[in-house]
């Protein structure tokens, strides 16, 4: 699976067309033919950006859930919801969803932070925002997440 890195400023025209970072076209090379799945995100308002095979991956974890659970299968169901397959052209263009580009609220600025296995697409004055409201408690986040008594690996 790739690891993907990095955090870039970029523009979406008036189509919702965004051309990706060479550095970043770079890290997709190898996958650009499996294609992309872009979502909404759960707890944010951006959208991700998913490798095909990360995303079958997620999901695969999904449908091992009991859909006869009323609240399991509401949750699959607005999971679904938002999901749309995409591409990168050969000139290395993302094509939103307009639907999508509205409901994340993305306008021309965009800034794309890699996360392992998927890329978030936000709006920069969003992502700016965020980021700045997240520092004051990152480092006790840092230590409740990263510093356990060990290697659980």
């Amino acid at each position: 699976m790739t690891n993907l890195i990095g955090s870039y400023e970029c523009k979406a025209d008036a189509k919702g067309r965004v051309m990706l970072p060479v550095s970043l076209q770079e890290q997709l090379a190898a996958i650009l033919k499996e294609g992309f799945v872009i979502k909404p995100s759960v707890h944010h308002e951006c959208l991700e950006l998913f490798p095909r095979a990360a995303f079958d991956k997620m999901m695969q974890r999904v449908l091992k859930k009991n859909r006869f659970h009323p609240k399991i299968d509401n949750f699959i169901r607005v999971l679904s919801a938002g999901v749309k397959p995409v591409s990168i052209d050969s000139t290395g263009r993302l094509q939103i969803p307009k639907t999508l580009v509205a409901d994340a609220g993305i306008s021309k600025e965009v800034t794309l932070i890699a996360s392992g296995d998927r890329i978030e697409i936000w709006d920069t004055a969003k992502s700016a925002a965020v980021i700045e409201d997240s520092l004051p408690s990152f480092k006790e986040l840092a230590a409740e997440i990263m510093g356990g008594f060990g290697d659980e690996d």
